[in-house]
């Protein structure tokens, strides 16, 4: 008899920053007190006048499909969001609701590329970037950025990868997962216009704007009208459970868009789009979560490097990406030997950078502040 075995596309690497959560959750299950820094997931709730809003439209009892692109109010939303914020009319015609931004990035690659096709991302970088690529039948070609570049891809290198292998598409995010660095606006301008250039479709992963400490974030969305951008309610607006994101689209690829999403998804859970859409009246309450990431940034800041991690530039995003060289050539065994006996969950970098990754984890710092604190005691006793 055969043994059922699975499709060769799903022999993606496992995500490793799922895998210490599973191994975390395995310990809490036993009474144990960990505390979590290896998911991007904030600590807070919802703010009170948005989570009313949820409440309110549950107790109507029903909830249903909505149109696949989204609702009107939450477009209307999203689209007064870029004006207030960037001083951009983005017509609600080229807004698209998603199931969170993983849905997006599906909806990008399988409307923006066919099968085979190249798609760059930078490395280290989000690594589930990758493994949608390839599950999709796309080829993922990695770039290497490091210190020299701010660990951001440059006009230049994309123009040699580019010559060396042809490519269709690039995917960047800003501020970055893992790493937290920013381009500056000249610096994703030029990008931008590298990238429409050489007909190279550019996808702008701005999952992260909201969370810049020491420079403002620019969409590539001001620089060109021929970009993909993917954003989300997860990370700024603390709705990472809702799953409810958004995509801006060049105005081609809209119904093309459309008609995969009505296959793949149907359309976003309407309760999650009404509580989204109420999120951009309540900034004040975020705007004081985010103080509290900033704070706990700052602790990350100026107690790694004292215990021997070497930090890389924190100008966005919820992460500190450090070095771990002084302490290790095995980030995955140390992270793992420090889960196991300080009961602090961190990611090892090998999860976003397959050749260098051994050399750096990953901290998150979304959580409580306190945590934060007892996290940082805890690492100094054990590495005492």
């Amino acid at each position: 008899m055969s043994v059922l075995m699975g499709s060769k596309r799903s022999e993606v690497l496992p995500f490793q920053a799922m895998e210490v959560l599973n191994a975390a959750n395995r310990l809490e299950q036993r009474g144990e007190h960990v505390l979590h820094m290896e998911v991007g997931q904030p600590g807070s709730p919802l703010p009170d006048q948005v989570l009313r809003v949820a409440q309110d439209y549950l107790s109507s009892g029903r909830l249903g499909y909505t149109e696949a692109h989204g609702i009107p109010a939450l477009k209307k939303s999203i689209s007064g969001y870029y004006q207030q914020t960037f001083g951009l009319e983005v017509p609600e015609s080229r807004i698209f609701a998603t199931t969170g931004s993983s849905a997006g990035f599906n909806l990008a690659f399988l409307a923006g590329f066919d099968h085979g096709d190249r798609v760059a991302i930078t490395s280290p970088g989000y690594p589930a970037y990758r493994n949608i690529i390839e599950v999709l039948g796309l080829e993922c070609v990695e770039i290497e950025v490091g210190p020299e570049t701010r660990w951001s891809l440059t006009p230049e290198i994309l123009e040699r990868v580019h010559r060396e292998t042809q490519l269709k598409g690039v995917l960047v995010a800003s501020p970055a997962n893992p790493t937290g660095t920013m381009m500056s606006p000249d610096a994703l301008k030029g990008l931008v216009e590298a990238c429409d250039e050489l007909g190279i479709l550019f996808i702008s992963d701005e999952i992260y704007h909201g969370l810049a400490y020491e420079m403002k974030e620019e969409t590539a969305l001001r620089f060109t009208q021929n970009s993909i951008v993917v954003n989300s309610f997860s990370k700024y607006y603390c709705m990472t459970g809702w799953r409810i994101g958004w995509m801006v689209l060049p105005e081609a690829l809209v119904r093309p868009v459309e008609r995969i999403a009505q296959s793949l998804y149907i359309s976003p859970p309407e309760l999650a789009q009404v509580t989204a859409s109420a999120a951009f009246e309540a900034v004040e309450d975020y705007e004081k979560i985010k103080a509290n990431y900033a704070a706990n940034r700052r602790v990350l800041l100026d107690h790694l490097p004292k215990l021997g991690f070497d930090v890389v530039p924190v100008d966005g995003a919820l992460y500190v990406y450090a070095g771990v060289s002084k302490l290790t050539n095995d980030s995955l065994g140390f992270c793992q030997k420090m889960l196991a006996e300080t009961h602090v969950a961190t990611t090892p970098g090998v999860d976003f950078d397959l050749s260098r990754g051994h050399q750096y984890m990953r901290f998150s710092f979304a959580g409580d502040q306190a945590d934060i604190k007892l996290a940082v005691e805890r690492l100094e006793h054990w590495l005492s």
